[in-house]
C-alpha cells in the first residue's frame, strides 16, 4: 500500500464558476469530494492552504518545503501530490525540486478550468498524479508536473497559454513522460541538479525585461541599498541594447549579481555576441548566464544561493548550470 500525502493549495482546481461567469475560491474545496479508487493508494489529505497562485510567495513555497520533508522523514509518505494554481505552479515546483533532495516522488498539478464549468480538467489531474506518485518509476526523478496526460520536469516546465488546457509545455526538451489509460511511459531521464536546503528566503530580486531601443532608465532607478540581485530577461542569445548594458556597471560595481536569461521559448543563453551590448562583453563584465531556466526560475534560483550564502565559485558555478 503506497501512502500518499495531497497538499491542497487553492487554485483554479479548488475554484467554482458563479453564474456570470466569474471563476472565484470556495470555502469548500471541491477536491476533497473526489473519489479515488486506485488499488493500492492510500490517501492522506491536507487543505494546506487556500490561494490563487498570483497570492503564493517565497515564504509559502517555504512552508510547504518542510512540510514534504516531515512528511518523508517522520510519516510513512511514499509520495506527495500538490494541487496548486497555474499562473505560479512552475515557480513553486522549481522551488521545490531545487531544495528538496530527489528520492520519493513529488508531483504538481493544477486545472485550467474550475471544477464546476464543463469539461473542467481538475478532477482527471489530479487522479493521473496520484497515479504518477505512486509508481516506483517516478522516484529520484526530482519535482514532476502532471497535467493533460504528460509529465514534465519542474526545471524546465513552463505556462505557455492563457487558458488552453495543455498550457504546460517543456520548451528545448519536451516532457519526460506521459501517461496512458494503463501504463506510465517514461522517453527521457532529467539530469541531476543541485539541491540546496535553505530555512530563509529573505532578499529583493527583480526581474527586468529587454526590449529594442531599451535605454537605462528603468535600470536606474533600483535603489542599490535595498537590492540583492537583478535577473534580465535578454534579447536573443543573451545580448542588450548598448544603454542598458551600460547601466549595469554601478550595479556589478556594487558586487550585486546580475544573472541574465534569454526572453526567447526555446534555446539556451550563453555569451555569444563581441559588439557593445552583446553577450561576451556582458559577461566579461560580471554578467552570470543562467543558462537553460527562464527569469521567474532564475530568480529563485539566485535567491536560494544568496539565502544558502554561496560565495565565489561556488556561487557562478551554481547559477551558470
Amino acid at each position: 500500500m503506497k501512502n500518499i500525502l495531497v497538499l491542497h493549495t487553492g487554485g483554479t482546481i479548488s475554484m467554482l464558476e458563479d453564474e456570470s461567469g466569474n471563476v472565484k475560491p470556495d470555502q469548500i474545496n471541491p477536491m476533497n469530494n473526489i473519489q479515488v479508487d486506485l488499488d493500492n493508494v492510500n490517501l492522506i489529505v491536507e487543505d494546506f492552504f487556500n490561494l490563487p497562485s498570483p497570492q503564493v510567495t517565497l515564504e509559502d513555497m517555504l512552508k510547504l518545503k518542510k512540510r514534504i520533508n516531515k512528511a518523508f522523514a517522520d510519516e510513512n509518505i511514499d509520495g506527495v501530490v500538490i494541487t496548486h494554481g497555474t499562473d505560479t505552479l512552475e515557480e513553486t515546483a522549481y522551488f521545490l525540486d531545487s531544495t528538496i533532495e530527489r528520492g520519493k516522488p513529488i508531483v504538481v498539478t493544477g486545472a485550467m478550468r474550475s471544477s464546476n464549468e464543463i469539461a473542467s480538467d481538475g478532477t482527471y489531474n489530479f487522479l493521473t498524479s496520484i497515479r504518477v506518485a505512486a509508481d516506483e518509476s517516478s522516484a529520484n526523478r526530482g519535482v514532476l508536473v502532471v497535467m493533460n496526460d504528460e509529465i514534465h520536469s519542474a526545471r524546465f516546465v513552463t505556462k505557455t497559454h492563457t487558458t488552453n488546457v495543455s498550457t504546460f509545455q517543456t520548451p528545448t526538451h519536451g516532457p519526460l513522460g506521459l501517461l496512458t489509460k494503463n501504463h506510465i511511459l517514461y522517453f527521457q531521464n532529467e539530469h541531476e541538479d543541485k539541491h540546496i536546503d535553505i530555512d530563509s528566503v529573505k532578499g529583493n530580486v527583480p526581474i527586468i525585461k529587454a526590449y529594442a531601443g531599451m535605454t537605462g532608465e528603468l535600470i536606474d532607478l533600483l535603489d542599490l541599498d535595498r537590492l540583492d540581485g537583478l535577473v534580465i530577461e535578454a534579447l536573443g542569445a543573451g545580448n542588450l541594447p548598448p544603454l542598458a548594458a551600460r547601466s549595469l556597471d554601478r550595479i556589478l560595481k556594487n558586487k550585486i549579481p546580475v544573472i541574465l536569461v534569454s526572453r526567447c521559448f526555446n534555446g539556451i543563453a550563453e555569451p555569444v555576441y563581441s559588439y557593445e551590448g552583446g553577450g561576451v562583453q556582458l559577461h566579461s563584465d560580471g554578467v552570470l548566464f543562467s543558462r537553460e531556466v527562464n527569469s521567474q526560475k532564475a530568480r529563485i534560483k539566485l535567491l536560494i544561493a544568496l539565502n544558502a550564502g554561496l560565495k565565489d565559485f561556488d556561487f557562478v558555478s551554481y547559477m551558470e548550470n
